[in-house]
């Protein structure tokens, strides 16, 4: 079983589309799946047309066991089950500070599921706070959607080094760009400059698209109601580049050289 966190400790960078897209095409590789959405906004929750109710809430959730095992609901798609969010999850970082082992909480959680999914993928809300620590403990690979501005790099940057300064291994960190533009002059510096200067950087892209944003109103995963458009082959493609160079790596996939920064 491998855990992957769609994470960033910016906002608005695409983390969800991300899960909801990534999760889909495991799940319609055969591979039995699970996405956990641990944000309280719950907009994985509602893309998978699920009701944002959690058993308990957060407080069934930190406990775990039986309670968290009972909110799983089946999605509308083969091999995809969905961990639903709600409102109370915005409490989860408090939540986490109370209990014992704090900051391994989340990998405790977890582990019950690990017999029964091949994948299991978080959406996670915008933290850099426990919770931040517990998605670094619980998960193998956290993937984090970077667009190609000034400030979204230097946000990365702060991860990066939180997680040297934490002891948290970096090497398990890896990035792709989002919301890209390839028009802007800036984008294509950007993104040329960043494949340079970080490790782990896939080589793979997601654009700034309007079909993108209409999952929003379709609630479901863009190859679901655009199978053929740019949109839908280039979540293919990063989905390709994640198992060719994080689960099988190939030679040559991505970026190793660079600094972390």
């Amino acid at each position: 079983m491998t855990t992957l966190a769609l994470y960033s400790n910016k906002g608005g960078v695409g983390k969800t589309a991300a899960a909801v897209n990534l999760s889909y095409l495991a799940a319609q590789s055969g591979a039995k799946t699970l996405i956990c959405d641990l944000d309280p906004q719950s907009s994985a929750t509602y893309y998978f047309r699920v009701k944002p109710k959690l058993k308990s809430g957060a407080k069934g959730f930190i406990k775990g066991g039986k309670q968290v095992y009972k909110s799983v609901k089946g999605t509308d798609y083969e091999n995809l089950d969905l961990l639903p969010a709600d409102f109370s999850l915005r409490n989860l970082d408090v939540a986490f500070d109370k209990v014992k082992r704090s900051k391994k909480r989340l990998r405790k959680i977890l582990n019950p599921f690990k017999a029964e999914y091949d994948f299991i993928f978080l959406d996670c809300p915008v933290t850099i706070s426990i919770l931040a620590e517990n998605i670094l403990n619980a998960v193998d690979y956290a993937l984090v959607p970077l667009i190609p501005t000034t400030l979204s790099v230097r946000t990365y940057k702060h991860l990066l080094s939180f997680c040297n300064k934490n002891n948290y291994d970096a090497s398990k960190i890896y990035t792709f760009f989002s919301m890209v533009d390839r028009h802007k002059k800036m984008h294509r510096e950007i993104i040329a400059t960043a494949s340079k200067t970080y490790n782990g950087v896939l080589q793979s892209f997601i654009p700034y698209l309007a079909q993108i944003e209409k999952m929003g109103i379709y609630r479901a995963p863009v190859a679901v109601f655009s199978p053929e458009s740019v949109a839908s082959r280039s979540y293919q493609n990063l989905w390709d580049k994640v198992q060719r160079t994080i689960l099988s790596p190939q030679p040559d996939e991505m970026n190793r050289e660079g600094s972390i920064g």
